[in-house]
């Protein structure tokens, strides 16, 4: 599983619909991830199709030292970081919250959290800190070493380990109070 390298390059041979099999392989993924720092899923989906459009205007940026996952949520994270700055100093008012949750919205909500287990383990993510959901999301959902998730986060693979370490010790503690839920 080479998360869409081979396919890139194949992109770069000239191979144009090679670039559509990474984006099949990757947008989800990369529009999950921002919209856990964007907390807007349309503005999330905007984010990723910026960072794919530079992956192609760009091509000499990418140069596979790192996976195209690892790079494509590096090139996400800042974004995303990028727009939220930006979003304080604006200061908008959401459509949702004018006018009520999309129904697109609530579609999706629905999928990913249809049962209670799925609902008591959302619960207990977000109650933690910005820094372990974010590891948790890395690892367990993206499934990225410890080495990727570092670099997507900027940080050092000991800082990962003991990331990962304080956030499962933290949900152990949340879902036990929920756990008569889980069962």
């Amino acid at each position: 599983m080479d998360n869409g390298a081979s396919s890139y390059r194949r992109f770069l041979d000239g191979d144009e619909s090679a670039f559509d099999e990474v984006m099949k392989e990757l947008f989800d993924k990369l529009v999950f991830f921002i919209d856990r720092y964007v907390n807007d899923i349309h503005a999330a989906e905007d984010i990723a199709i910026d960072v794919f459009s530079d992956l192609v205007v760009n091509k000499h940026r990418y140069n596979f030292k790192v996976t195209l996952k690892t790079y494509l949520f590096m090139l996400g994270r800042s974004r995303a970081l990028n727009y939220i700055k930006h979003r304080k100093i604006i200061e908008f008012t959401s459509l949702e919250q004018a006018s009520g949750i999309s129904a697109e919205q609530e579609m999706l909500e629905k999928a990913v959290l249809d049962d209670e287990r799925k609902q008591a383990v959302s619960r207990a993510l977000n109650s933690l800190p910005e820094d372990m959901r974010v590891v948790i999301h890395l690892i367990y959902f993206e499934e990225l070493s410890y080495e990727e998730a570092a670099r997507v986060i900027k940080k050092n693979r000991k800082q990962i380990d003991n990331l990962l370490y304080r956030a499962k010790n933290k949900l152990r503690i949340i879902l036990g109070k929920d756990g008569e839920q889980l069962l």
